[in-house]
Parts: C-alpha cells; structure tokens; sequence
C-alpha cells in the first residue's frame, strides 16, 4: 500500500508516492491529469518489474536516493560524522503536509533528518523545490541534491550549457546512454563554462513542438548537475551546490532552489515559463511603475582614462542619441589606472576628480540622466591600501596565482562585509546614484559555499538600505547569471562581448531561462574590442534592442548616419518597450543554419515583432519562409517590414513584405511562414506584427 501526493496546474501534474514509509518519488511529472484521475491505480500501474542481475526489491528513486538502499546509482546525500566515519541514513517519513500547491515532507534516521519543500506556481507553472539536512551533532556534508527528479524515458537527448569568456551559453546536445553526465563549476562562482541548467526534450521535440522538461538550479557558487541513467534503464537528475563546498561541520546544511517545469509547447513552453517565473516572481523591481531605461555605460570608450572633459562630452552624445542612465565603469577610484592596483580602496580618486563625483553627477542629471556607478566589492588587488591593511582578509594563500592581478576577499568573515557595506554606503549616501554595475572578475581559489551566503547577506544588507538603488549581476560578463543572484539583483550583464553577431547566439540561448527586461544588451563600438569584428551600426542597434537596450562605445566615434540610425532605433525600442519588456521570448524553429530567428510575443497577444538575424551567407540562394509561433491560427495578422529601407541593390525582386503590410493569418504564418527579402550576411531584417 502507498500513500501518494499530488500537485497540480494547469499545464503539469506532479504525483509522490511512498511506500513502507520510506521517502517518497516522484513518480509522474508529465501532462496535467484529468480531473477525478485514480491516482492510487497510477501509482500501482508505475511499479516496475524485477528480473535476473537484480535484487530482489528494486531500490527506490526518491527525492534523496539512499546508499543503506543499496541503490545503484548516485545518491542524493553524501555525509559524514565530523571525525569523518561516513554515515548511510535509511529515513522513514515523520510529517507531510500538503496544501494543494505545495508539499512539506520529514524523514529522519540516527539524529538526521532531512526535509524538502516542493511547490508548485499556477501563473507560472513553475516547480520549485529544496533540501535540508539537521543533525543532532555536527556533522561533515559532501553533497546534497536538491529534491531529484526523474528524466523522461521518451527522451534521446539532454541539452545543457558551457561557454568561456566573451563565448557564454553554447548548446550542448548530448545522447543518453548508461552511466552519468555531470557538470560541475568549482570556479566559486555560477561560471561562464558550466551554467545550471538543462533540459529534456522528448523525441521529436523543437523549439515551438513537443514534450519538454527543464531544470534551473538557483546558485551563484560552485553547483553539480548530474543526469545518470541507471543500469536498468531508470533516469534521475540531482542538481546541488559543488561536492566539498561546504568546508565546517555544522548542524544544518540546505540546498538553493531548484526550479523545474514541463511543456507541450516544445522547448519555448519552459522558457517562457522560466522568463514569467524569474521576472515576476524573483526579481524585486526597484521601480517597478516605471520604463527600463536605456543605457550608456563607458567602459569601452574611455576604460581606465576618466577625466571630467572627456566624461561631459561623452554624456552630452549619450543624451542626445536618446540614453536615460549614464553609468560610470571601473577606474573612479583609488588610484586605478590599470586592472594592477586599488581594488578595495573604493574612495574617489581626487586625481581625476579633484571635486569628487558630484560636478559629474550634476552634468548627468542635467542631461536628464540618472546616473550609476562600478565596483566590484568582493576582490582586493595585493597593491591596495586594504590589502596592505589586511592580507589575513584575502582568500586562500598568500602565494597563490593571481587572477587579472586580483585575490578574492574572504566574504564569510562579517569584518570584510562590514567594511564593504561601510565604504559602499558612504559613496551611495552622499552622491544620487541609483544603479550598480557588480562586477566579480576572477574565480576563487577554491570553491566555498560560505562566499556565496556572505555575498548574498552583503547584497541584502545594501538593498534594505538603498532599496531604490538597481544592481547589476555582471562577472567578467555571463559569469555570475542564475535566479539565486536575480533574487538580489535586477539585470544581468549577459557577456562582455559586444561584438553583435557573438550577442545575437548568447542572447538567443539564453533566452531559455532570462526574459528581456534582466538581460542587457549594448551597441558597442564599430571595431569591436573582443573579436576585432567591424559590423554595420544596423545590425548592431537591432541585436541590442532585443533585449534591455544600451550603448557601449565612444558616441564620438559615429558618424552622421550612424547617429541617425542608433537615434531611430532608440526611438523605436522606447516606444515599444512598455509591451517588449513582458513580451515571451518565442525561439523560431529555422532549417536555414544561418538564420537566428525569435519572436517576441506581447502579453496579451496583440501583437509580436520578430527578429530574423543572418549570420552567415546561407546554402540555397533566397531565404526559406520563416515560421512563427504563438499566434492564433485563426486570427489575422497585419504584419509590416519594419527596416524596409535597409533592403540592398541586390535585393531586386518584389516580396509584398518589400513594399507594404501584408494581412496574413496566424494559422498560414506559423506553418507556411514569412517571405523575407535576400540580404548580406550579418544583417537583420524586424518584423511587426499587429492581431486585427
């Protein structure tokens, strides 16, 4: 006899059963059930058969897979006495309670007990669900998972995410097959090389058709994410923070969110899912009434050379091509010439600010500008005064190898939070800055889960006084992106790469999991920096105002024409950002490997814009219809080429879409598709779309 547990949406059902009072499994994650199913006759008719080779009870896949279960694969608890003597608890259940949207439940065994939350959003059909573990003694952990879900056995394939430096999220596809997949970021950080997430389309499945699951595990520090098939044939994935983290015996330990959810819709049904999830229920927006802002952010125009001429005039051309907040980038302060000295010294250099911040400030606002500000409060350059000060505050070894001539300050310890929060409050209080770029620009000497929480309770601390203030999660770019930071942050500086065509594949990837209000994206200079690319002021402008547009190169680099196109396509992003910025990100299934193509669908599905990017010169000599997704198939759409003047000379045929609207049906865009002129490689073509 079991005893079972249901949570339900609209789109998914998630059914636990225990037997013998045992931890309880999930034992259906799938297509929301009928009303007045028989779950008890489902949970029978799931039990599966033992042969030769086996023993003779099939150990349980939990939500904690046991290693006293002699279960035969990776189990979700590795712990230990504080001596070491390893410890394989066999929990029996205690409590669970079950509200109909969410489900506690309580095991323990020998002075262990473990618990897990399990929830369920109906606006947003996403599951969340965490672990813990308490003991009655301290006790060593060397791993934990999040509660495990099970994979689909109608899977072939999962699909997860590495990247490096200036290449973040590139798609891995990766076949099933026995054994385990794992990827684990030991950096201390999220990680551009390993970010946590993963997801499991069933055979057959796209962008815009199929089953799909997907799991995000939210933490900034190292994480493990594992996909084991077992040996007979079962499918579990545990994601939790990095084995060994977890340095100290302690009480109690407990795992990160984990967020998990299931679609019909093919793989857009969990991204927009994860986009509605982490923008209105994980961000806390500082003004949430009002317009994200364009940015000007000046880095890339000036780097370590402030001075005040140069900043006012660069503000002046900012203002003009249509930016609202000027943010001042790294070299304000000590006496920061070069990426070699001052880090931790965060008073303003009277070098290049004899009269502090505010007559720059003041010119900003006078430009009608907000104004915000650099640091990267958790590294100390060992050429600093704080570092002089107090070398016992760095972590790791003091011969260790340096990163970008930094070390990392040990964020556990609540003299180095005080001192930050102290320094970063003074420049806060006495100047109107409303935004942070938080920068974390080298890995750790080794990962530690207590960095995190001491950067999290810093976090915490600064917005409960400043909470006014926006921050930007920004760690050598995409380093540094999961819901964990989003709790405490607003926008995420999604690669330092501004090279257009690079930002068109990171953004379109990573669009599984960020909607377009957290996720930046800049127009930066025409010779780009990071890839040494020339590329044309359009495709630029429209690849940055996919997402929360901005500006990062000198504006006195353009030319008359330049200007006039980043001003138009400014304007435009204004006008449309009110509905833009709640839009779902819709990936378009292209067989033209050349095409990157998404479709940004308002709320209320009135209307879309579509961006169809070329990046190379495709196989075949015209463009194959693009196909939408999201309409309604019976609903007529008038649709317009938006940058129809950016057609060229060769360009010389006569598509409708060339000279004027077109009304179409959402039923004939979405299965025969759009008929979009032929053009150079690194070009984009924008489509609006209006439901009549």
């Amino acid at each position: 006899m079991s005893d079972f547990w249901e949570l339900h949406d609209a789109r998914q059902s998630l059914i636990l059963a225990s037997s013998g009072g045992r931890l309880p499994s999930i034992v259906y994650w799938g297509p929301r059930l009928p009303e007045g199913a028989d779950t008890a006759t489902l949970v029978r008719a799931q039990e599966l058969d033992v042969t030769g080779g086996m023993i003779d009870r099939l150990p349980d896949l939990s939500i904690c897979p046991e290693a006293s279960s002699t279960f035969p694969g990776q189990p979700g608890l590795s712990v230990a006495e504080a001596d070491g003597t390893p410890l394989r608890p066999a929990f029996m259940l205690e409590v669970v309670n079950a509200t109909g949207s969410a489900i506690f439940i309580r095991a323990s065994d020998s002075g262990l007990s473990y618990t897990a939350e399990i929830g369920i959003d109906p606006d947003t059909h996403m599951i969340t669900a965490r672990a813990a573990i308490e003991a009655d003694r301290p006790v060593r952990l060397h791993w934990l998972s999040a509660p495990v879900f099970p994979a689909p056995q109608q899977a072939t394939e999962m699909v997860d995410f590495s990247g490096r430096w200036i290449g973040e999220f590139q798609e891995n596809r990766v076949p099933w097959s026995a054994g385990i997949r794992m990827r684990e970021s030991l950096t201390g950080r999220t990680s551009h090389e390993h970010f946590p997430g993963l997801l499991l389309p069933c055979l057959g499945t796209t962008a815009t058709r199929g089953h799909a699951y997907a799991l995000h595990y939210g933490w900034s520090g190292g994480h493990r994410m594992l996909a084991e098939e077992l040996p007979e044939g079962r499918r579990q994935v545990q994601f939790g923070n990095a084995a060994g983290t977890e340095l100290e015996p302690a009480t109690r330990f407990e795992t990160a969110k984990l967020y998990a959810t299931f679609s019909e819709a093919g793989e857009n049904g969990c991204a927009t899912a994860f986009q509605r999830h982490l923008r209105d229920k994980v961000v806390t927006w500082t003004h949430p009434g009002r317009p994200r802002p364009v940015h000007y952010n000046c880095w890339e125009a000036i780097y370590f050379d402030h001075n005040l001429t140069d900043l006012t005039a660069i503000a002046d051309r900012a203002a003009a091509l249509g930016a609202e907040r000027f943010v001042l980038d790294d070299g304000w302060f000590g006496k920061r010439d070069g990426d070699v000295a001052a880090l931790g010294d965060w008073t303003v250099d009277a070098r290049k600010y004899p009269d502090g911040l505010g007559p720059l400030i003041d010119h900003v606002h006078g430009l009608g500008m907000s104004f915000g500000i650099w640091f990267e409060p958790e590294m100390v350059n060992p050429d600093s005064d704080l570092y002089r000060a107090h070398p016992e505050w760095a972590l790791g070894a003091a011969d260790q190898t340096l990163g970008r001539q930094q070390m990392v300050l040990d964020m556990s310890l609540p003299e180095v939070r005080e001192y930050l929060y102290t320094h970063m409050a003074a420049v806060l209080s006495t100047h109107a800055i409303d935004y942070i770029k938080w920068d974390h620009n080298r890995v750790l000497p080794h990962p530690d889960a207590a960095q995190v929480r001491g950067t999290y309770a810093l976090l915490d601390h600064l917005r409960r006084d400043f909470p006014e203030t926006e921050i930007e999660s920004c760690a050598s770019g995409g380093g540094r992106i999961d819901f964990g930071i989003l709790e405490r942050t607003q926008r995420v500086w999604l690669s330092d790469s501004n090279d257009a065509l690079e930002r068109l594949r990171i953004q379109h990837s990573a669009a599984r999991f960020l909607p377009a209000a957290v996720t930046g994206s800049h127009v930066g200079p025409r010779h780009c920096h990071t890839s040494g690319r020339i590329l044309d002021i359009r495709f630029r402008a429209w690849v940055a105002a996919q997402r929360h547009m901005g500006f990062e190169m000198d504006p006195r680099e353009l030319t008359e024409d330049e200007e006039q196109v980043l001003r138009n396509v400014t304007a435009w992003w204004k006008d449309n950002r009110d509905w833009l910025m709640r839009a779902d990100i819709l990936r378009l299934d292209t067989v033209d490997e050349a095409m990157t193509a998404e479709l940004q669908l308002a709320e209320d599905g009135s209307r879309f814009v579509t961006f169809a990017g070329l990046g190379t010169s495709t196989r075949q000599i015209l463009p194959r219809p693009l196909q939408l997704a999201g309409l309604d198939p019976q609903a007529s759409y008038e649709v317009t080429l938006r940058n129809r003047g950016d057609a060229i000379a060769l360009s010389r045929g006569t598509p409708l879409l060339k000279s004027e609207p077109v009304t179409l049906s959402g039923q004939y865009l979405m299965h025969h598709g759009l008929t979009l002129p032929w053009s150079f490689p690194e070009t984009m073509w924008v489509v609006e779309g209006t439901r009549q």
